[in-house]
């Protein structure tokens, strides 16, 4: 994917960055030791090859300089804390930062480097259709089971990892709402409704949110494309920068009955453990949907993208789910 937030940098610089992390040895020369990752959105990523032979992943966030939605400003760090915890509290399959730098030294933009997973990307075998329908089941199921146990990680606040965050999850979920509206404001994007209504629609249906006393964290991005697979078994979960602590049901699994651009829920709430969700329970996932539009209209004014097929998909359907909420 291609997007004016992507930080790529000189093979020089990538060299320097190597020599920081790994020391001068184990700089490659040829031209050949590093190639782009795609599949992502928003930072860069590369897959590079040491002296040693081992392959490892570098990510680098956007430019200082580049505009970017609020709750974005921060986002590497924001996955570096919450890798930092998964691997703490957690045996889950995430790959190991094995050097982070966010001096901006090298370069206008903080980056890591973390362990390589040889593997497949499981979203880009469903859209290939290089899966079995079996094989995409369990894996779901698979996929809600390591889910429910990162849910079961608690933390202090509410809202992003990394920050203070709010006390509780309705005043959290209310300013990553209001947040985005701002940056739909900014970038003048035609919502359907007007910015007012919207958030005015959004508060009056809250309350549901307070039922939510404890905050876990919630991926909120776990989706297949963040999913590696070997063999059919899920070997590694990554990009974990929209992490925040709140509800489990923010999660992108639980979003399949209500946005067809992710797999039927019931192998993953199979997986997860979840029976049928009370009408409170609905309540809140439909705001977490309306949640995930706004993300999905809003941004391609941010990545500089061209094709408007997903702006126009998103908008059609969030016209039927507001009038749900």
């Amino acid at each position: 994917m291609d997007s004016k937030t992507k930080n790529r940098q000189h093979s020089t610089t990538l060299r320097a960055m190597v020599e920081r992390a790994y020391g001068r040895s184990q700089v490659v020369n040829d031209e050949a030791f590093v190639q782009e990752l795609t599949q992502g959105w928003f930072n860069v990523a590369y897959k590079v090859m040491l002296a040693d032979g081992r392959n490892v992943v570098l990510k680098i966030a956007p430019s200082s300089a580049t505009d970017v939605m609020t709750y974005e400003r921060r986002l590497m760090r924001n996955e570096l804390a919450t890798m930092e915890i998964v691997r703490r509290h957690s045996n889950l399959p995430i790959p190991a930062v094995e050097y982070a730098d966010t001096t901006r030294e090298l370069c206008d933009a903080d980056w890591f480097f973390m362990e390589y997973v040889d593997s497949e990307n499981f979203g880009q075998l469903l859209e290939s259709g290089r899966i079995s329908a079996s094989a995409r089941e369990s894996l779901m199921a698979q996929l809600g089971v390591m889910n429910r146990r990162l849910n079961s990680i608690v933390g202090h606040h509410f809202g992003p990892v990394a920050g203070e965050g709010s006390q509780s999850w309705r005043e959290a979920y209310m300013d990553l709402v209001s947040d985005l509206l701002d940056d739909g404001r900014r970038a003048d994007v035609d919502l359907g409704y007007e910015y007012g209504e919207i958030l005015s629609i959004v508060a009056n249906r809250s309350a549901v949110l307070d039922d939510i006393k404890t905050p876990r964290l919630v991926a909120s991005d776990l989706w297949p494309s963040n999913v590696l697979i070997r063999d059919d078994t899920i070997v590694a979960i990554i990009d974990h920068e929209r992490a925040v602590y709140g509800d489990p049901l923010m999660e992108s699994g639980f979003l399949g009955d209500e946005l067809p651009i992710f797999p039927s829920a019931e192998s993953f709430q199979r997986g997860y453990g979840a029976g049928a969700l009370s009408a409170r329970q609905r309540a809140r996932r439909r705001l977490y949907s309306l949640h995930l539009m706004l993300v999905m209209m809003i941004e391609p004014s941010y990545r500089g993208l061209q094709d408007p097929q997903q702006y126009r998909w998103v908008r059609a359907r969030f016209r039927d789910l507001i009038s749900t909420i």
